[in-house]
């Protein structure tokens, strides 16, 4: 990626963004030849069109114009960021409205580091949330509208909400009713949500677990709440999916909703090595429109446009090829088994850990062995990151990369553990070795025999 130097000229799109939209350019902006050869739609135009195709298959009506491509999905989120902030008021200072460099951030503790690290870049203050008994990637509603109302109260200016519908730290996948809540807390104190949904498509059990998106909770709101209430828009989709009157293409966009997809985050998601690209959908609204033009503006500053063939890899990825879709799915299931297997050995050691139902990572919690685990020395998420990466690899990261309490003995396990990386859930002698490092590092019981 290239960077203009601070004083160097700014580039044209900033200022003059191309009215033909992102049907005519990668990045709805920006023109001319990308440098290998071709003009700028080739693959780069490819990938919006595709994106529309994918969130359609999910309920939501997408035009080219809504999609913005970055070469990565944390570089897309700083773009996004910083143009959710047009920075171009005055710095309040204590009893003048706000004492925040830039609007603040809210998002789940603990949450992707990735996340917080480009609020950070920004300069944006970080308002962590902690997640509900359920679930990860969202922050409890209740503890949100708290943490909001006491960040306002002191001068804050909270304005931006990120999230993941399907959570890749902890395995989980946020329940629909909470999320709706969830929605409901943040349409309620004007935030914006960035949904990260990278994680969507790895349902352990596509059948069981329902997966829904913020803009799909949201998407008639406008029509609805003239004919209704609030509540009505928000148990929308619901209705939808059980055959009740309303379509995901028979109203419009609420204008607080950004989807964004990191296509490197699974490395099952396309054949061969995938894509880092990063796509994110904006609303069809004025406020949508607004913030697409602010966000490729900041990203034709930087000059940062997908290279060809990552570009080219993206389209195919979200074009979902039967044979795609079947790859995909066998990933699925084999995750699934392994996370399956990792959870009920950590259960029979002791840990507290939520049931897995997505992604290829769970979050085991160690408290409940903490004078076992005291005995060793280990006493907190680094040294019980550092003693698991020694006896079982480099499958293991502490909950204080992820924003976590870092005194807390919690961390992310790949659920590559148990099978060594194995394409199914593991033999019996890499589950029994696993259960051995368990036991003799917290002093557990025999194992019970595995079902």
């Amino acid at each position: 990626m290239q960077q203009t130097r601070p004083d160097g000229p700014t580039p044209a799109a900033v200022t003059e963004p191309d009215p033909r939209g992102a049907r005519d350019t990668g990045h709805g902006g920006h023109g001319g030849h990308d440098g290998h050869g071709r003009g700028a739609y080739g693959a780069h135009g490819a990938v919006a069109e595709a994106a529309c195709g994918y969130w359609g298959r999910r309920g939501l009506p997408t035009a080219p114009g809504q999609v913005v491509v970055a070469p990565t999905a944390p570089l897309l989120l700083l773009a996004l960021l910083a143009a959710a902030e047009p920075g171009d008021g005055p710095v309040h200072g204590p009893g003048e409205g706000g004492t925040e460099d830039g609007g603040g951030v809210v998002l789940p503790r603990p949450g992707p580091a990735w996340h917080a690290d480009q609020a950070r870049l920004l300069g944006r203050p970080l308002h962590p949330v902690p997640v509900p008994a359920e679930c990860g990637g969202v922050p409890d509603p209740f503890a949100l509208l708290e943490t909001v109302g006491r960040a306002r109260a002191a001068g804050g200016d909270p304005r931006v909400l990120l999230l993941s519908v399907a959570d890749g730290l902890t395995g989980t996948a946020a329940p629909p009713e909470l999320l709706h809540e969830v929605c409901e807390a943040a349409v309620q104190e004007d935030l914006l949500i960035i949904s990260d949904e990278s994680w969507r498509d790895t349902s352990h059990d596509p059948h069981g677990t329902v997966i829904v998106s913020p803009a799909e909770i949201l998407h008639r709101s406008a029509r609805l709440t003239g004919a209704g209430t609030h509540a009505d828009a928000l148990h929308e989709p619901a209705r939808a999916s059980q055959g009740l009157p309303g379509g995901a293409d028979e109203g419009e966009d609420h204008d607080c909703v950004v989807v964004l997809v990191d296509l490197g985050a699974d490395p099952e998601y396309a054949f061969g090595p995938g894509t880092p690209v990063g796509v994110a959908r904006l609303p069809a609204t004025a406020r949508g429109r607004e913030l697409g033009e602010r966000t490729r503006a900041v990203l034709a500053a930087l000059h940062a446009r997908p290279r060809d063939r990552d570009a080219t890899a993206a389209a195919e990825a979200l074009g979902e090829t039967e044979p795609l879709r079947e790859h995909r799915a066998a990933g699925n299931r084999a995750h699934a088994a392994r996370a399956a297997a990792l959870h009920r050995i950590l259960a029979r050691a002791g840990a507290v850990c939520r049931p897995p139902h997505a992604g290829r990572h769970i979050y085991p919690d160690f408290e409940a062995l903490r004078p076992a685990l005291a005995a060793r020395g280990i006493g907190d998420a680094p040294r019980l990151e550092a003693e698991l990466v020694r006896r079982l690899g480099p499958y293991a990261l502490g909950g204080h990369r992820f924003g976590d309490d870092p005194h807390a003995l919690r961390v992310r396990l790949s659920t590559d553990v148990p099978s060594g990386g194995a394409p199914s859930g593991g033999s019996a002698g890499a589950r029994a070795s696993l259960e051995s490092v368990l036991r003799d590092l917290t002093g557990a019981g025999p194992a019970a025999p595995a079902p």
